[in-house]
């Protein structure tokens, strides 16, 4: 039983107890029955009175416990609604608990659209920021209505974003100002246009950062560098053109140095004064045309000479033995020189390649001349291992030299559609005639060798001559030596031989064995060596 209960039970008992002590009293005091009943009457209505106040004020608090219910539940509902939310559920609850949960439900949730309602604003707040500088379109969002927690995140996702895209192209707008600044410097160019002005003179922190001023200002970046790069070749060019001129024309030093501070920048100003310069030297050159055309002529020579060119190829270009010194032929030699350094620097890894075959060809031939010379044995300074080392390493470089320059050379008749000339001829063919000269030369020598080797000791004998003879002033030696390229052994005794002419038969039929010489006054025996 719940205490309430026990509680209402001892209250009809106080009652009960409270009448019988009453009716006690009203017997003891001798109280007639009809007053007996005025009084139970006003005690009933007393306690009717009392109790229906009671109830009264019970069944208020019901009703009000009743419409604060049904308040909070339209407003919380409402909220549901607006937070996108679970509805709220009331199963298994009285209605003073259902009260209290439902007020303290709604507190909370008051609470949260609240917040919502605030974090959008400062959201909003700063995205009017970002657009205004960046001059973008707002996030698409309901300003009035309560903005959901997965709304809210993308809102921020979007703003970070927008923050970092924001501080990018700030960072891309100060370094492409800071090189517009210093193109213009360059240039000695002021800002022209507005837009110009407003990148240049400007606040930076007032710049739209739009994606399509970030396009106009590298377009324009691009414009001052292209025009910068125009006036760097031009000066380049003026600087070219200004050295050849001062080797051409000999001009001092001191003259030189007076332009050593243009000489090195490209600003408007250097490149007024570079022309300048090449005015006046134009103007020098013409007066002293003949040598200047003598000095191109030299250099003409010098890539002549460079890119192999033929005899026939040289003798083509007629100016180059004119002796016409005009503005005209000056221009054809300027000409025929741009054309034969364009033509060298074209080609320059083949003639450089050319060059090398060539300086190693000529020093393979002076070892290979070397290896055949009798003399080289007498060098005692370890120069001959040397030269064989060296010849060796020729003779595998060469062949591998010649095979790249045919390659090279094989692509570029591929490219160009023509031959590869030097001095006229195709090179990778004069290559093979000098290797079949080399061979010819060496079978040539060969076969001496081969025929000196079947040649037998030879036995002169010689007459004694008088004082007065042509032969006795002559030495012997340096004669036979110079005729046959033997070694010539002497006898004993120094005397002039008396006979060249005469050999003793038997020294024929037994070739590299000592000759048996012809009785006379003095003999000389001499054995040729292959």
């Amino acid at each position: 039983m719940r205490r309430s209960e026990v509680h209402a039970a001892e209250s009809v008992a106080c009652l009960n107890r409270a009448l019988n002590q009453l009716k006690e009293i009203w017997e003891e005091i001798g109280i007639p029955e009809d007053q007996r009943l005025q009084r139970t009457d006003v005690v009933k209505k007393h306690i009717k009175g009392l109790l229906d106040m009671m109830i009264a004020e019970e069944d208020s608090l019901r009703k009000r416990l009743m419409s604060s219910i049904e308040s909070c539940r339209k407003e919380l509902d409402v909220l549901c609604t607006e937070l996108q939310l679970s509805p709220f559920e009331d199963e298994g609850r009285t209605m003073l608990q259902l009260e209290k949960d439902i007020r303290s439900r709604l507190e909370v949730m008051m609470k949260q659209k609240s917040q919502r309602v605030k974090e959008l604003k400062t959201l909003y707040k700063q995205d009017r920021e970002l657009c205004d500088i960046m001059c973008s379109v707002p996030f698409c969002i309901d300003l009035d209505s309560v903005p959901s927690l997965e709304q809210l995140d993308s809102y921020h996702s979007y703003l970070n974003d927008l923050t970092k895209e924001k501080d990018r192209r700030h960072g891309e707008f100060v370094g492409i100002k800071r090189q517009i600044i210093l193109c213009m410097e360059e240039l000695d160019q002021l800002p022209d246009t507005s837009f110009e002005r407003d990148v240049v003179c400007e606040d930076e922190e007032a710049f739209c950062l739009s994606s399509d001023n970030i396009t106009a200002l590298q377009l324009l970046l691009g414009q001052l560098e292209d025009r910068k790069t125009e006036n760097e070749l031009v000066c380049s060019s003026y600087r070219t053109k200004i050295q050849e001129l001062w080797e051409r024309l000999q001009v001092p030093q001191e003259e030189r140095d007076g332009m050593s501070d243009h000489m090195g920048q490209s600003r408007k100003k250097n490149m007024d004064a570079l022309q300048a310069e090449c005015r006046r030297l134009e103007q020098l050159k013409i007066k002293n045309m003949r040598n200047v055309i003598e000095d191109i002529r030299a250099e003409v020579a010098l890539f002549w000479e460079r890119c192999y060119y033929s005899l026939e190829q040289r003798r083509a270009f007629t100016p180059y033995y004119g002796d016409d010194y005009t503005e005209e032929m000056l221009n054809l030699h300027q000409e025929e020189l741009l054309s034969l350094k364009k033509h060298y620097e074209d080609h320059r890894e083949l003639f450089e390649g050319v060059t090398r075959w060539q300086d190693s060809w000529t020093l393979f031939l002076q070892l290979e001349k070397k290896a055949t010379d009798p003399s080289r044995f007498n060098n005692r300074g370890g120069n001959l291992l040397k030269e064989e080392k060296q010849r060796a390493d020729l003779q595998k470089s060469l062949p591998k030299l010649e095979k790249s320059l045919k390659t090279q050379i094989n692509l570029w008749e591929e490219e160009q559609y023509r031959e590869f000339l030097v001095n006229g001829q195709r090179f990778l063919q004069y290559v093979q005639e000098q290797w079949e000269l080399l061979r010819l030369e060496k079978e040539r020598e060969k076969n001496e060798r081969s025929g000196l080797k079947t040649e037998q000791c030879v036995l002169f004998s010689f007459p004694q001559l008088n004082a007065t003879s042509s032969i006795s002033s002559s030495t012997p030696n340096s004669t036979l030596r110079s005729a046959f390229g033997g070694t010539m052994c002497q006898s004993p005794v120094l005397r002039p031989p008396m006979s060249a002419s005469k050999v003793s038969p038997r020294s024929s039929d037994h070739p590299c064995l000592p000759a048996r010489l012809v009785p006379g006054p003095q003999t000389t025996h001499v054995c040729q060596q292959g």
